[in-house]
């Protein structure tokens, strides 16, 4: 149920498609947690940043928050402030080796235009 005027819209309206791990994000996550035995995952948010409008942020998670929502595959968890949702629903989380490089790569349907050096998306 989506809200008519903008002012009063609330993410708890909404039944979100989610997010997906590729094996390799998976497995890239847990590396990361098995470093130390108190993070639980990463997780992933938006913030404002970049000339498209926003950027992805990915922190690891010692301390779940109460509005997260959780998304597993095989045994990594990603968490998502509930707030980021409008941004990244629908997006596969991927790792990947670039040259010398290996990063996450987010590809999401929402995101509607791309800066340049590819660090911020923006959405309609």
């Amino acid at each position: 149920m989506q809200s008519a005027n903008p002012a009063s819209f609330s993410p708890d309206e909404f039944v979100w498609k989610g997010l997906t791990l590729t094996d390799s994000a998976a497995q890239q996550i847990k590396t990361l947690a098995a470093n130390d035995p108190h993070v639980k995952g990463l997780r992933l948010g938006v913030k404002q940043s970049g000339c498209a409008g926003f950027g992805y942020t990915m922190d690891l998670v010692k301390e779940p928050v109460a509005d997260d929502l959780l998304f597993t595959h095989q045994g990594a968890t990603l968490y998502v402030p509930l707030q980021a949702m409008p941004f990244i629903d629908g997006t596969q989380v991927d790792f990947v080796r670039e040259g010398l490089n290996q990063v996450f790569k987010f590809n999401n349907p929402k995101a509607q235009h791309a800066c340049g050096c590819g660090e911020s998306f923006g959405v309609e």
